[in-house]
């Protein structure tokens, strides 16, 4: 065997370096501090992953705890206008500053960082993909709680977070239509491959209030995520309702003044 020059580009031997896997996480800004890591995730858009997202990082907040939201979601970020949270910006040598919420909640997203943040981001797999990671890098994160709005589906940029960002674990959000068991197959079997624990299921647009009687109406059927979740041997953590008031106030940039309590356990769970 020939003397090693730690250039493998040129190397034809088989040697320790080359044939271990390698990790590909990156390290978090030397000046930031993150506690633990949790990505939202789902098999597909348009389930309410990002009011998941946002509702648990208020009920975090609401216990006392610092919490950061990294929107993933690059090309179609919404985190900020449900916190009401407008402008650039800024950094300094150390890094770049997540902007804060009216409640103190620390947020970094594409839109942040764009001129004007109706401009739609054109950008190639790889770039978007770099963009995330530096979410992680370059960001001065200073919480307790961390949570990952991820982009649906299984692309490139969910596969950058699952690889480059340490997470602690991944909760799974799903609707109750029939496709509900073939999304929840796709996000988690992702996360085995990816050796990402499952936190649990969340069900969103489960039911709506009756406006006279209060009932639950179930609009698409009751406990297909359920199924699914007793299929995989995973908690269902929470049944949330279609809200007109909850949509009203994303839509107006106050997310943090929801009232409701049916997150309160898969809170529980992050805290234990």
């Amino acid at each position: 065997m020939s003397e090693c020059t730690h250039d493998c580009s040129s190397c034809g031997e088989s040697c320790a370096e080359r044939t271990e896997p390698q990790s590909l996480l990156k390290e978090l800004n030397p000046n930031a501090r993150v506690g633990k890591v949790y990505g939202v995730v789902s098999g597909k858009g348009g389930v309410g992953k990002s009011m998941v997202t946002s509702q648990l990082a208020v009920i975090m907040n609401r216990r006392g705890r610092q919490v950061g939201v990294l929107d993933a979601d690059v090309t179609g970020p919404s985190i900020p206008k449900a916190f009401g949270v407008h402008g650039q910006a800024v950094g300094s040598e150390q890094g770049i500053y997540p902007m804060l919420t009216p409640g103190g909640i620390q947020i970094m997203s594409t839109n942040l960082l764009l001129p004007n943040e109706t401009d739609p981001v054109i950008w190639r797999g790889p770039v978007i993909s770099g963009v995330v990671q530096q979410f992680w890098t370059d960001v001065l994160w200073n919480c307790d709680y961390l949570f990952v709005d991820m982009p649906p589906g299984t692309g490139d940029v969910s596969l950058s977070v699952f690889q480059s960002i340490p997470l602690d674990g991944i909760i799974v959000v799903a609707s109750p239509q029939d496709l509900v068991s073939m999304v929840v197959e796709k996000a988690v079997k992702m996360a085995e491959m990816m050796e990402v624990p499952i936190v649990g299921l969340v069900e969103n647009m489960s039911w709506v209030a009756c406006p006279d009687c209060g009932k639950k109406l179930y609009l698409f059927g009751q406990g297909k995520t359920a199924e699914a979740a007793k299929r995989h041997n995973l908690p269902l953590l929470a049944e949330m309702p279609i809200d007109p008031a909850l949509a009203a106030l994303a839509d107006a940039g106050k997310i943090e003044e929801f009232q409701g309590d049916w997150l309160d356990a898969a809170a529980n769970i992050l805290e234990q």
